[in-house]
């Protein structure tokens, strides 16, 4: 017997390089403590929206943000490591907390350059923290990602978790 799942493709948020969520030189993502994900190495500033949904959380920091895909998936993009120490610095907001967003949409910018120098890493997990409530993740984006362009991720919800938001 086959279980029908739903399907949701989650876009990539920044240009860059891909990675696996593993190989982020941080154990909160790389053993996935906060659910499973891919990261990117940004080649620049800009942060977009993967997916249709609502922005459901924005650290004071302004480093990372936490949408709800219209189809339940809770995605938090994390840019760089250690970023919360910079206090906001060197990132600018385009959107609000509650603020409904579509794919492409820009979240976030970010000076590069400050970044690299001082954080302890530019690389940007991105995670589905209810993880739970899949059922399969697969790569589909090659080692390389265009912002708003390019798959980055094919996620299989489990059939108990569908619901519209």
């Amino acid at each position: 017997m086959i279980a029908w799942q739903e399907e949701e493709t989650i876009f990539a948020p920044l240009n860059g390089r891909v990675i696996p969520i593993e190989e982020v030189p941080n154990p909160t993502f790389s053993h996935k403590f906060l659910g499973d994900g891919i990261a990117i190495i940004p080649s620049d500033g800009k942060v977009v929206s993967p997916v249709d949904g609502r922005i459901i959380n924005i650290f004071g920091s302004k480093h990372a943000i936490g949408i709800l895909s219209d189809k339940g998936l809770e995605i938090l993009i994390h840019v760089g490591l250690e970023t919360v120490l910079l206090n906001g610095e060197g990132f600018t907001l385009h959107v609000k907390r509650g603020e409904r967003v579509k794919k492409g949409d820009l979240l976030l910018s970010f000076n590069l350059r400050f970044i690299k120098r001082k954080a302890a890493s530019i690389v940007t997990p991105i995670i589905i923290t209810n993880s739970e409530m899949t059922s399969d993740m697969k790569l589909v984006s090659p080692k390389t990602c265009i912002a708003g362009q390019s798959a980055l991720l094919q996620v299989a919800m489990k059939k108990s978790y569908l619901f519209k938001v």
